[in-house]
């Protein structure tokens, strides 16, 4: 992964497991001061997600209960170490 674009993972209508493995493989290979944007229809897989991640390795910088209907949820964190 080469730069600090954002990353963007939408998982609406995705099982959450498959999910939660993709996040935390993608969030292994982002350098420091990246953002990763999920989206999602399951609100739980970030606190799954926040449950895998080191505590000290990331920032939460929005945590969205819904951004385009009732259904769905954005999230986003910046990497801060490696």
């Amino acid at each position: 992964m080469a730069g600090n674009d954002d990353i963007i993972l939408d998982f609406r209508n995705t099982f959450s497991s498959i999910s939660l493995l993709k996040m935390t493989e993608v969030f292994s290979r982002m350098q420091p001061t990246q953002i990763m944007e999920i989206r999602g229809s399951d609100p739980d897989i970030k606190d799954d997600l926040l449950k895998v991640l080191p505590e000290d390795t990331y920032e939460v910088l929005m945590d969205g209960k819904s951004y385009a209907g009732p259904d769905f949820f954005r999230v986003r964190i910046r990497k801060c170490r490696a």
